[in-house]
């Protein structure tokens, strides 16, 4: 039987996966996440993987390893990053295809497992842990003193004398491999995007929407900013904020008067302006977070809105916090309200020395509200936002909310625990606080949502209810098509 033949190349990269539509033909097994390669002619057949079929269906003679190893990247979720070098090696072996030329460097088992693009560097913690930073495509991967020997000596090395110089397992370099693949940091992959299912309504819940890249603006302008994080700035700051806090204090009952005067009176008139304030504060805010970032040269890819629990709200794309020292990213993470308790402060001033019932007055008052309140909710640790995030700085237990889920889960299957003791005393803690907020939150929501839809559209809610069962859990259509 003819078989397409494998040029021998120096580089894995420009080797051309040969067309195998000649020869062979795809189809899908039934029932099962498989898909048959069989022959034109005869009765031979094999079985290979969804992830290998849609691999298979580019091999047309005119795509390159790499070109196919990016689109298999972008299709799935997690895949090996030397996937199609293997799988032309596995229809090498099993007669499918053969080499011209075969020499010692024409397979990728002889060289350097793992290639970094340009733009990846290390970055070492003073926490205790090394991060890899891919500039260019603004993705991290925090790992341990043995995984970065292993991935250094990937650059080196093939994978039998990584596994041998390290006393590694196969499987423990492959899972490596695939983070890296996963985050983009070698050549030829790009970052992972998760695979957009079905529409689910519970994701209304929580989605965000990115607006732009701030990194270049911030940039242009850090070096004339730079003042306001020098220690004689601070004592200032902590001075007039010490003295904003006492004023406040002793006129908290006259404040709180006012207040009540104000909603009772003019409620509908100060709404609009009231979330206009509001919305200042929350954009000054974010610049408190990425101006801090970028004074201590971490990256600001894109700042933009969220919605949690349908309110909208402002995010800035902070990951980059992680390169920083714990104090430093405690200070990106605090900048945020820090800047609301400046703006609270100044207000409460401003209001303090106007003239009673004026423009002024009511502005200021209304400033001031906005800061606070927005202070108040950003410091909740049991949603995510700023207080959340402290508190992930503060214990140094990152992913705070689902480890301490998980932690339960472990303890209650009977799973072992892998924590510290003493950060299993704080997951123990923090999961069941984390839970109960969730669930009044969500069960508030829901019971509003539930109460308002039943008493007004009942029959329209139970319809858009049965299209949407049957959108979700019709099947879909699986079927591998062929090569063109």
């Amino acid at each position: 039987m003819a078989r397409p033949q494998l040029p021998t190349v120096t580089e894995q990269s420009d080797w051309l996966c040969p067309d195998i539509t000649p020869y062979w033909r795809l189809s899908k097994i039934r029932d099962r996440d498989r898909v048959l390669l069989k022959a034109k002619t005869g009765s031979t057949q094999y079985q290979f993987s969804s992830v290998e079929g849609y691999a298979l269906r580019h091999f047309v003679g005119k795509y390159t390893i790499a070109e196919i190893q990016t689109r298999c990247q972008k299709e799935f979720t997690v895949i090996d990053a030397q996937l199609v070098a293997q799988l032309l090696q596995k229809l090498v072996a099993l007669n499918i295809l053969a080499l011209e030329g075969e020499t010692e460097n024409a397979t990728p088992q002889t060289r350097a497992v793992a290639r970094f693009k340009p733009g990846v560097q290390w970055i070492h913690n003073p926490d205790g842990y090394w991060i890899l930073r891919n500039c260019e495509d603004v993705t991290f991967l925090q790992v341990s003193d043995r995984d970065r020997a292993i991935i250094e000596d990937m650059t080196r090395y093939e994978s039998d004398r990584v596994c041998q110089q390290n006393n590694a397992s196969p499987m423990e370099v492959r899972r490596l491999l695939q983070l890296l693949a996963a985050t983009g940091m070698l050549e030829g992959t790009a970052p992972q995007k998760p695979k957009r299912g079905k529409f689910h309504p519970m994701q209304l819940l929580f989605f965000k929407l990115s607006l732009f890249n701030p990194d270049p603006w911030l940039s242009n302008r850090i070096d004339g900013l730079r003042w306001m994080w020098t220690k004689g700035f601070a004592w200032v700051l902590f001075f007039f904020l010490s003295l904003s806090a006492i004023v406040g204090v002793s006129k908290q009952a006259e404040i709180l008067y006012i207040g009540q005067e104000l909603w009772k009176n003019n409620a509908s008139d100060l709404m609009l302006p009231f979330v206009l304030l509001v919305a200042l504060v929350v954009s000054i805010h974010e610049l408190g977070h990425a101006f801090t970032l970028k004074h201590y040269g971490g990256i600001v890819p894109d700042m933009g809105f969220l919605f949690m629990c349908l309110f909208p709200a402002a995010y800035t794309n902070t990951t980059d916090s992680y390169c920083l020292s714990r104090f430093q990213r405690i200070l990106v993470v605090g900048a945020g309200v820090f800047t609301q308790l400046v703006i609270a402060a100044i207000a409460l001033w401003l209001w303090q020395f106007s003239i009673k019932g004026n423009w002024l007055y009511i502005s200021s008052y209304l400033l001031m509200m906005a800061a606070l309140l927005t202070v108040a909710l950003n410091l909740n640790p049991l949603a995510k936002f700023d207080g959340y995030h402290l508190a992930v700085a503060i214990t140094k237990i990152n992913n705070l909310r689902s480890r301490s889920f998980a932690f339960y889960g472990n303890l209650l299957r009977g799973k072992p625990i892998r924590e510290t003791p003493r950060d299993a005393r704080i997951l123990a803690l923090y999961a069941p606080f984390s839970l109960a907020y969730i669930w009044f939150v969500f069960g508030f929501l829901f019971a509003r949502l539930g109460d308002w839809i039943m008493t007004q559209i009942p029959f329209t809610a139970l319809v858009l209810l049965v299209i949407w069962a049957i959108y979700f859990y019709w099947p879909e259509d699986r079927q591998t098509s062929k090569p063109s």
